[in-house]
């Protein structure tokens, strides 16, 4: 049987999962869930791809997430490899851990993203041990699983950098509404929204599938536009750095010292990562030799401050403005 065709394009949505090879066990405990997680964070800064929603169980995994430089392969082939080759090693296995290649299906947002990750996030009660519960002893599981991102998409006070959670939220009109559209769902036993995917690989309206149709599946794609084409052009840092330090008025030597001000050290590391494509270790080295914890935690520190102070929100999109005109990046 031939393989389905993988249609990769910038900012394309797509649900991936993985399951253990003959069903065995890909988690034995929490260590292996926490260390699939911290190498799955590793990769999405690496390849730049964002993490809309994802749950572990046992012998599987559901990702939802948006590449926005058309490279799902390239990130999901490195991100296997890298916990497959650590279980491996922790447990004294060899061989495959997965059944076979991944499985991804395109999804149209617009119309079932949200549907999307509403029926990852209740995988947890799929089980046959939960189906003759109530609905709402089902919720009290859910909600309380904490290996899947359904607890930080329901209360504020739970939220993890690596997870872009507003534009789901923002679909249903945020986190009270969400866990009113989770409890529907568990209360009338919602359908499989991939019974309805097409061509093996998409699940979209109508107009939706037509469109990649046209251009990915039916036409040669020797006729499509190069994917580089479409692509974001990358700065080199040294380029972004000149531009933050004229654009603030700071001295470029200035934004390299450890001790520099914290808000325009942010405002670097995001930047470095948004235009120049690097990784939290490499922006680090480039900032005077932090490590990957400490670029995080700029980044982190930056995102509150930009919520709670108009002027370093001020200088961040003043910044952003200027790293655009030297860019084909869009928004």
């Amino acid at each position: 049987m031939a393989r389905p065709l993988r249609i990769e394009y910038p900012g394309a949505f797509y649900h991936v999962t993985c399951r253990g090879n003959g069903r065995a066990k890909i988690f034995f405990n929490d260590e292996d869930r926490q260390k699939f997680l911290m190498m799955l964070e590793e990769s999405l800064e690496i390849y730049q791809v964002l993490l809309n929603a994802f749950i572990l169980m046992d012998n599987h995994f559901h990702l939802l997430v948006q590449t926005q430089r058309a490279n799902l392969s390239e990130f999901m082939r490195r991100f296997n490899i890298s916990y497959t080759g650590w279980f491996n090693y922790r447990h004294g296995h060899s061989g495959h851990l997965y059944q076979g290649r991944y499985k991804a299906f395109l999804i149209d947002a617009d119309n079932y993203l949200l549907e999307v990750s509403r029926y990852l996030h209740l995988n947890s009660v799929r089980a046959r041990r939960f189906r003759s519960l109530d609905y709402q002893t089902q919720w009290q599981h859910a909600k309380k699983y904490q290996w899947s991102s359904l607890p930080w998409y329901i209360s504020s006070k739970r939220v993890a950098d690596f997870i872009e959670y507003d534009m789901i939220l923002e679909m249903v009109g945020g986190r009270r509404r969400y866990k009113s559209f989770i409890l529907d769902g568990l209360k009338h036993d919602i359908d499989n929204p991939f019974e309805k995917v097409q061509n093996q690989v998409i699940l979209g309206d109508d107009e939706f599938i037509a469109s990649i149709k046209s251009k990915y599946i039916d036409g040669s794609l020797r006729e499509q536009p190069s994917y580089r084409n479409l692509m974001v052009e990358l700065i080199e840092p040294e380029v972004v750095i000149d531009c933050i330090a004229k654009t603030l008025g700071i001295e470029r030597e200035d934004l390299q010292r450890r001790y520099a001000n914290s808000d325009v050290r942010g405002i670097v590391c995001d930047m470095l990562h948004k235009y120049s494509g690097l990784t939290q270790p490499e922006i680090g080295k480039l900032l005077g030799g932090i490590d990957y914890t400490g670029v995080s935690k700029l980044r982190i520190r930056l995102r509150r401050r930009m919520l709670s102070n108009k002027q370093v929100s001020a200088s961040y999109e003043q910044t952003e403005a200027k790293l655009r005109e030297l860019s084909s990046f869009e928004i």
